[in-house]
């Protein structure tokens, strides 16, 4: 293969991978905490770990949507298995003369069985929504926000419970604490270059299922036109029961991983809002919401690309809450996602963008939120910063239209 071809072949993981350098260098010449030597070793190993976490996951969600489905339910199945992973060790270990959980001296032996049972609850909720979707005939986008909705609540009902059968506790404990774990969870899990190693693993296991077996050629099949895959003989139902699957115990991995580096299970706030982070890291790595398309190098490179722009944008946007702020990138970074495979797939720029008065309100509403977020980002003159946003990007927009109208004349 040629060199011009591979690169046609994989253009969005080169142009995934020139972004990374390019964001990571812009926030390492401007942000301080980039240039002392001791920070620099600690940021990279955070950068590193919150992005494999956020990696394993998305390979999940990435299966599936290259399936032709959506799965909508990764936060809340991050949060139960971590609220299962957390409730298994306390009533596997040893009680104390108290008669409360022995966290100090956890065996090898109690943190695998609580893994293991955190695993099983991932491939059994992956086996009801392939049952829901398959048999009850339920789009896959109501079978996986029921999950969204209703795992959290339901690991949040069961800790009260958990608590009390295990160690007497209050019934109103609102989270699991394993903070105290043994030597076994911490030397396990929290050393920074575990996760890294977790993902490796699932992804090369992923890659070869998708790209060296018949199931993964009749996912990318099922993906592109399930009737006709169906049609052909494929046992759909057994592929859409193997791609939840993978989703879910990929979310039950990175619950366990959240778990052992909080030293909590608090369904109220673990994986909140990673559903969207999850699909956003596989749209933006390649995959079409559309399915049938995607790799697993594309997913990966997603998910760095994610965690390095909302790190650098949270350490130079001063003046601004990181995680308020982490919600609106991620947002922007989808839509732009989306729209970049959507107008590369029809035909780019020569479709007209703004035409009649519905193209007429977007270019204001477009350059308003030019302007609020400059103005948010902005530390001095935020009123005056965002007008010129405004009027910049409004006046970009007004031009683009005037030549949509004259190339409509032309034609």
């Amino acid at each position: 293969m040629s060199l011009a071809s591979l690169a046609r072949r994989h253009r969005n993981e080169f142009g995934l991978l020139f972004a990374i350098c390019l964001v990571l260098g812009t926030a390492m010449a401007s942000n301080e905490s980039w240039q002392n030597e001791r920070t620099q070793t600690l940021n990279a190993k955070i950068l590193v770990r919150s992005a494999s976490v956020l990696g394993i996951f998305a390979l999940g969600a990435g299966v599936v949507i290259i399936s032709g489905g959506i799965d909508l339910s990764a936060g809340s199945v991050i949060a139960f298995s971590a609220t299962v992973c957390g409730g298994s060790l306390l009533f596997l270990a040893d009680k104390t003369p108290s008669g409360q959980p022995d966290m100090i001296h956890l065996t090898g032996g109690m943190v695998a069985l609580a893994i293991c049972a955190s695993l099983a609850v991932g491939a059994l909720i992956g086996s009801f929504h392939a049952w829901l979707i398959t048999s009850i005939r339920l789009p896959p986008f109501v079978a996986t926000l029921a999950s969204l909705v209703g795992l959290r609540s339901l690991a949040r009902l069961l800790i009260p419970d958990l608590m009390a059968a295990s160690s007497g506790g209050t019934m109103n404990a609102s989270k699991i604490t394993v903070q105290d774990a043994g030597r076994v969870l911490r030397g396990l899990f929290d050393t920074w270059y575990v996760p890294p190693a977790i993902l490796l693993v699932l992804a090369f296991l992923i890659w070869v299922l998708l790209a060296k077996t018949v199931a993964g050629r009749h996912l990318y099949a099922m993906g592109g036109n399930e009737e006709a895959a169906r049609l052909s003989g494929i046992r759909t139902d057994r592929l859409k029961w193997l791609a939840y699957c993978v989703s879910s115990v990929t979310a039950s991995v990175a619950g366990i991983l959240l778990l052992a580096e909080t030293g909590t299970a608090d369904p109220s706030t673990q994986g909140l809002g990673y559903e969207l982070y999850a699909i956003a890291a596989a749209v933006i790595g390649g995959c079409a919401l559309t399915g049938g398309v995607g790799t697993v190098l594309g997913i990966l490179l997603g998910a760095l690309f994610l965690r390095v722009v909302t790190d650098s944008v949270a350490k130079l946007a001063r003046g601004v809450s990181p995680d308020e702020l982490e919600g609106l990138v991620v947002g922007l970074l989808v839509l732009m996602a989306v729209a970049f495979n959507e107008l590369r797939a029809a035909g780019g720029m020569r479709r007209p963008f703004f035409a009649g008065w519905l193209g007429i309100v977007n270019i204001g509403v477009l350059a308003l939120l030019a302007g609020i977020i400059t103005s948010i980002l902005s530390t001095d003159a935020k009123l005056w910063n965002g007008l010129v946003a405004a009027v910049v990007v409004g006046a970009v927009l007004v031009i683009k239209k005037v030549t949509e109208v004259r190339a409509l004349r032309r034609a």
